[in-house]
């Protein structure tokens, strides 16, 4: 082990060497507090405390806790450390979180100035919160009256949390795990919301907060976990300096208890709001759930793991068969799969799309598939192929979405939160050889299924079914309970209301000492842009006395044994039609079969060979035209490298052998794919929002929301009325074949990612795929009309998605580096403190979007339009007309280059080398766009402001519930609808009246 700081003492450590680091384990002598440290070569370093937090009730304390721990601290007294650390900071991530069981909060950075820094005001925020009152209104919850002032309006609730769950709960398949668990777990934490059910989260008294702060936000009831290139001294040393010293034991263990079981399966049957407006048809949810055991017990979830691999992972799955042929719904429902997040292991399945009284039928037809398993097992190739899949996944490096050392510690934290083995849940390797020799047995299978599934009592089915009046009862209620504390308030309570509102209001507008905070600045900011540099080669084609040869791209990365691979054909010329279902000819090509293989066969195939295949499109505008843009397709794969000419096999099948004769599973799939798009409807509404706004700049903005925005959704919807008879699936089936055959005929180029020591054998390995295809057909742009977008769009959410966007200029303008900054510096300035703060909003921003050349303001879950629409509109005055410092323009620039440099996977590093130099974003041309980023002025930011940002300009979209409909037509706003029936009434009746990624805490 690492050297030790004399305030700790080892507990245990062991080198994984299939993930190249060393995990180390450690106890503070005087208070207990764990850390876990994980060594590796690798200057990301990543810090996250967690601690054990098991609400009792759904008022959502841990979650208003996080978000209040971040409000001010002992020695950073300042309204919003946070906030303002994130842009006085390089990091590569910055954020907090709240699970069942833990608050985390993380970061990570490249920086070491910058990671000091971080730990400093981390540690501050977490042991030595301030915990103002007022910060526990704007976060958690107040009481407000609908005019401020006026104490005989309406009263409101407001918060920040209370408003964020609103938007989270909009989400049906957030409400279907929420009941789920509410049966699954009838004794324990799990039992509640412990993000807050937004009915319950005003019941939270301040009290309460800081009462659960006292007994919760303990070193004792602390995890400490880092990794990176520090040593684990290092890191003990600030922490005692910083916060352990000061502490003494907690008497008190915080625990998750074991779930009593039950003796019998329990049925439930529950609702969820639909709008009336929306068919009720065919819209409920039946799931099947149960516990299986201890999340602790290594061997156990590994197996339970293997298990719901082997009954899910793929099509050919005897489960997963089940879910997406039954007639009984659509689709498999969005839960199915093994949750390994909480004390207890969770395994559920079940479909959506259908009806109640379809559930006792399924119920029969999952446990008679259980059964077949449990009395004749499985075939071999397949239980192989399902571990092969963990290994895969035990194996690759990650990092393009959290860092790669923050996915360790989350997979890490589940052991350490309840006591486990916190180690062994990296360091899987013995298992996994251990079930190697156990699954030669093919009772193995079997016998768990039984063990785990059949013999299990604890199961709950449930029966979560539309209802079209539960969303206006629940706003009946709010109402109802608003009126009723409004009439028991007294003259002096209420102006303690007015005073409460006028005192946060004051204390928004405050300017802070941000001098307090550490910060790095421009001088900090390494000068080159990262860069990852490829070779290219020449392929030839196998065919005997063939001359053409293709370009290979391949990069040398750490990529611990896998290997990944595309095929890039460019796009050929299509039709109108033959673009609109681009999409979904992408998702169905590998999901298909193959020569004489069945689409059963080909999944089986696949799950031996590969860890994914998967097609998909992508388009780039011109560096300096925003009209005239170019298009590739791709077909991607990964796989152990010793599977690498088998992946290439693979790939060379689905290319020239795939069919589309297997018609019901092209509308499985595309019922699947519809199901998914909705469910996320809510979840990216100011993604979809911008889109939808920026749609009528130029051809490339349109595309984005016609194939993956609202309007792709709603024509979608309008696509599926077409495949209800044989006719329509196989005039379907025959565009789908034209669409290949033109894209199979396109020229081609192939990327590669591997060791240094296997890229030759990997380049040679693929020949096959090489075709005689001499002339790339870039398509013709066609001509684009610009409009004005000026549309609410309606979805079933409780809160708002607005977006403002306006059109602006490509890459290569000299413009384009000050549009860039523009954002974060209206986010840091204005957008944050309005939106977020004041308006109880969960996020908002704006960014520029250069391959559309669009900058756009956005808002997430938010209760607010109009004013929202107008805090956009003012952010824009205030950087025209207010004074700034440089300082604010300095944060700004930071921004902007901490998201250019921030790190990916190994492999996603290389992906993302190749496809920029595909569109001509060179790293030199990169690196010139981000040194014109640096040298971004105040004057700079005012001109473009004032050149691009002009009222006449903007195009306005909305995203909202049917509560915020007539909110959108008062605005002048056209009402769109997600299906095309409702749509044109919801046109007729908006014609008689006249958003970007950043943290969040």
């Amino acid at each position: 082990m690492s050297n030790v700081h004399p305030a700790f003492e080892p507990i245990t450590s062991a080198e994984i060497e299939s993930l190249g680091v060393r995990v180390e384990e450690y106890r503070h002598r005087r208070t207990g507090a764990q850390h876990l440290h994980i060594a590796a070569d690798n200057p990301e370093n990543v810090f996250m405390v967690a601690l054990r937090t098991v609400p009792h009730d759904s008022s959502g304390v841990a979650h208003i806790l996080e978000h209040t721990a971040l409000c001010g601290s002992d020695k950073y007294p300042v309204r919003d450390p946070f906030f303002m650390m994130i842009r006085r900071s390089l990091n590569t991530f910055m954020n907090a979180l709240t699970s069942s069981d833990w608050t985390a909060y993380p970061f990570a950075s490249q920086n070491r100035k910058d990671f000091d820094n971080l730990l400093d005001v981390y540690l501050d925020a977490v042991f030595f919160a301030r915990l103002d009152p007022l910060d526990f209104a704007q976060e958690g919850h107040r009481l407000e009256f609908k005019e401020p002032e006026n104490a005989d309006s309406d009263l409101v609730f407001k918060g920040v949390v209370f408003n964020e769950m609103k938007g989270a709960m909009s989400s049906v398949t957030s409400q279907l795990w929420q009941t789920l668990s509410k049966y699954l777990f009838p004794t324990t934490t799990y039992h509640f919301n412990s993000g807050g059910e937004p009915a319950d989260i005003p019941d939270l008294t301040y009290e309460q907060l800081v009462e659960f702060y006292r007994s919760h936000y303990h070193p004792s009831n602390a995890i400490f976990m880092t990794f990176g290139d520090i040593e684990a001294a290092e890191h003990q040393a600030v922490f005692e300096e910083k916060a352990l010293h000061k502490f003494d034991p907690l008497q008190k263990t915080i625990a998750v208890g074991r779930e009593k079981n039950y003796l019998a399966p329990v049925k439930v049957e529950e609702y969820y709001p639909l709008p009336g407006d929306e068919s009720q048809s065919e819209k409920t949810h039946i799931v099947l759930g149960w516990l299986l055991g201890d999340v602790t017990d290594l061997e156990q979830a590994l197996t339970a793991h293997l298990l719901a691999g082997v009954l899910l992972d793929n099509s050919a799955s005897p489960l997963m068969r089940l879910l997406e042929t039954t007639e009984l719904g659509q689709s498999p429902s969005p839960l199915i799969g093994l949750d390994d997040s909480q004390r207890e292991l969770v395994f559920v399945c079940g479909i959506e799309g259908s009806e109640a009284d379809r559930a006792d039928t399924l119920e029969q037809e999952v446990l008679k598939v259980l059964e077949e398993v449990a009395e004749k097992g499985v075939p071999y190739e397949q239980v192989a192929a399902a571990l092969h899949q963990l290994e895969l996944q035990q194996r690759e490096i990650g990092g393009d979405g959290f860092p790669y050392g923050l996915q360790l510690i989350l997979t890490a934290l589940t052991g350490a939160t309840h006591r486990g083995d916190a180690i062994g849940l990296l360091n899987i390797d013995s298992t996994l050889e251990k079930l190697r020799e156990q699954i030669k047995d093919p009772k193995f299978i079997a016998d768990a299924a039984r063990k785990l599934l059949l013999e299990n009592q604890h199961r709950v089915r449930l029966v979560l079914a539309p209802d079209s009046e539960m969303a206006n009862r629940a706003d009946e209620a709010e109402k109802a309970r608003l009126a009723e504390i409004k009439s028991r308030l007294t003259d002096g309570e209420k102006q303690q209301i007015i005073q409460t509102a006028k005192a946060l209001a004051e204390r928004q507008q405050r300017k802070d000492d941000e001098s307090i905070l550490p910060k790095v600045g421009v001088e900090d900011i390494p000068p080159e842009l990262p860069k990852v540099e490829g070779e290219e080669v020449l392929v030839s084609p196998v065919a005997e006395g063939a001359k053409h040869q293709q370009k290979v791209t391949r990069y040398s990365a750490g990529t611990n044994g896998l290997v990944y691979q595309q095929l890039i054909a460019t796009l050929p010329e299509f039709t109108d039609e033959e673009r609109l279902l681009l999409p979904y000819y992408t998702q169905v090509l590998s999901e298909l079969g193959v020569g004489d293989k069945s689409y059963l066969q080909v999944q089986q195939w696949q799950a031996a060979v590969a860890g994914s295949l998967h097609g998909f499109t992508s388009h780039r505008t011109d560096l300096d035209n925003l009209h005239n843009q170019s298009g590739h397709f791709i077909l991607s794969g990964k796989a152990l490298a010793a599977n690498q000419a088998a992946l290439s096999e693979l790939m060379q099948a689905t290319m020239e052998q795939v069919r589309f004769d297997e018609l019901s599973r092209i509308k499985e799939l595309l019922l699947q794919t519809l199901a998914r798009r909705e469910q996320s409807v809510v979840g990216s509404g100011h993604a979809l929002a911008m889109a939808a706004a920026s749609a009528g700049f130029n051809r490339a903005a349109f595309e984005g929301h016609e194939q993956g925005g609202l309007l792709g959704l709603r024509q979608l919807k309008s696509l599926m009325r077409t495949l209800d008879n044989e006719a329509g699936l196989e005039s379907m089936a025959e565009k789908f074949r034209t669409i290949h055959h033109k894209i199979s005929g396109s020229q081609r180029q192939f990327l590669v990612i591997g060791e240094e020591e296997r890229l030759e054998s990997f380049t040679q390995a693929l020949q096959p795929l090489v075709n005689e295809a001499t002339v790339a057909r870039e398509p013709a742009s066609a001509p684009f009309t610009p409009r004005k977008v000026e549309e609410v769009w309606l979805a079933n959410s409780q809160v708002n998605f607005c977006a403002k966007a306006y059109p602006t200029v490509p890459m290569s303008h000299e413009d384009a580096p000050a549009l860039a900054v523009l954002g974060g510096f209206l986010r840091n300035g204005y957008l944050h403190r309005t939106i977020r703060e004041q308006g109880g909003a969960y996020g908002g921003g704006a960014s520029h979007d250069v391959n559309i050349g669009a900058f756009r303001f956005f808002s997430y879950r938010d209760p607010r339009m109009a004013e929202t629409l107008q805090d956009f509109d003012d952010s824009i005055g205030w950087l025209l007309n207010e004074s700034h410092e440089d300082s604010q323009v300095e944060e700004a620039i930071l921004g902007v280059i901490g998201s250019m440099d921030k790190p990916g996977s190994p492999a996603g590093e290389a992906k993302k080398a190749f496809h920029s130099n595909l569109y001509g974003r060179t790293h030199a041309v990169r690196q010139a766009f981000r040194k014109k980023v640096s040298e971004v002025t105040l004057d700079d930011l005012q001109r473009v402001g004032k050149t691009y940002l002009q009222p006449e300009n903007a195009s306005t979209a909305v995203v909202t519930g049917s509560q915020g409909r007539e909110a959108g037509i008062e605005l002048g706003l056209k009402v769109e609808a997600l299906s095309q029936e409702s749509s044109a009434e919801a046109v007729e009746a908006g014609r008689a009246e006249p958003s970007a990624e950043k943290a969040q805490p």
